[in-house]
């Protein structure tokens, strides 16, 4: 466990999350439906924790979703951000007196992350996160994280992930050196993310979020080439196609970081279980698993969140 949950004092909510992180309870939700009781501003309004969520989340399916119902570029971004903000956290570092970075919106509120390297082509998402926070009034830590989750069920086959608001944000930078490299080898991967609390399981199950990815960055002769060939789905192709089973289409670009990771022992045979049959469902769950853990990561204030995932598309 994580967080204020890890010496097992909990609230209510607080317990739900620790038996998500367990895996006791399933890290996805049917739960839909939600109705905000009154306009953003109103007294109901304010007095409904889920109420602003909801308004947000239709300016959000607005913007995830493309004339063909697929997830576009700005949700593919929006998952990206959640992964790059909520990642710069080291269970180490934090050991040791820097318990600071993780999912605290400082990717978009410091003043030096966005001109880090790693992060290059997260510009327009932030530009759009920081007008969504001023119009909304929210957290930019949960926008993000809300932003991750609600662009993943905008792609057809996505999860709907549960979802908890209420995280504390900081303008102070996340340390540097912990998001991982597309040409790092698999113990540098494994072991960055063990150190994130997150198994080479898990790892696995997150790199899934490459399916709806496109690089701009990695070869520049090849801007917008993504990494499998639906990327506006959220399936498991990208599983197949890292692979190399079966043909592969031209404009697929395969990051060598997944190509050793699908290869490796430690992760070849969860990466085997997500390309073959029953592989969405399987992978649909893990992801939601390991994602909540990402999503809290740098959060010490677990036991006072609230789960909002009602208010998703």
């Amino acid at each position: 466990l994580i967080g204020d949950i890890k010496d097992g004092r909990s609230t209510p909510v607080g317990k739900t999350i620790a038996r998500i992180l367990l895996e006791q309870e399933s890290g996805q939700s049917l739960e839909a439906g939600y109705k905000p009781p009154g306009p953003p501003g109103s007294d109901k309004c304010k007095a409904d924790t889920c109420c602003i969520w909801a308004h947000l989340s239709t300016e959000l399916t607005a913007a995830f979703r493309g004339p063909s119902g697929r997830c576009n570029k700005f949700a593919r971004a929006a998952v990206r951000l959640g992964f790059h903000d909520a990642g710069a956290w080291s269970q180490v570092l934090a050991n040791n007196g820097q318990d600071f970075g993780g999912a605290d919106g400082s990717i978009a509120l410091s003043r030096g992350e966005m001109s880090r390297p790693e992060n290059n082509g997260l510009q327009d998402i932030v530009a759009r996160a920081r007008i969504w926070q001023k119009a909304f009034g929210v957290g930019m830590g949960d926008l993000i994280q809300f932003a991750a989750q609600h662009a993943v069920v905008s792609c057809p086959l996505g999860p709907r992930i549960r979802t908890f608001v209420g995280r504390k944000d900081s303008s102070k930078e996340a340390p540097q050196g912990l998001l991982p490299d597309v040409n790092d080898s698999a113990d540098n991967l494994i072991k960055l993310f063990e150190d994130k609390t997150i198994s080479p399981h898990d790892l696995v199950a997150l790199l899934g979020a490459h399916t709806t990815s496109e690089q701009f960055f990695v070869d520049s002769t090849r801007k917008g080439a993504p990494q499998d060939g639906t990327p506006g789905v959220w399936d498991t192709l990208f599983y197949n196609q890292t692979l190399g089973t079966g043909p592969l289409p031209k404009q697929v670009l395969r990051f060598p970081s997944d190509i050793v990771l699908s290869a490796d022992p430690r992760t070849a045979d969860e990466w085997q279980s997500f390309s073959g049959s029953g592989g969405q469902s399987h992978w649909n769950e893990d992801y939601s698993y390991s994602y909540i853990r990402l999503s809290m990561l740098g959060v010490n204030n677990i036991n006072n969140l609230t789960e909002c995932t009602k208010v998703l598309p």
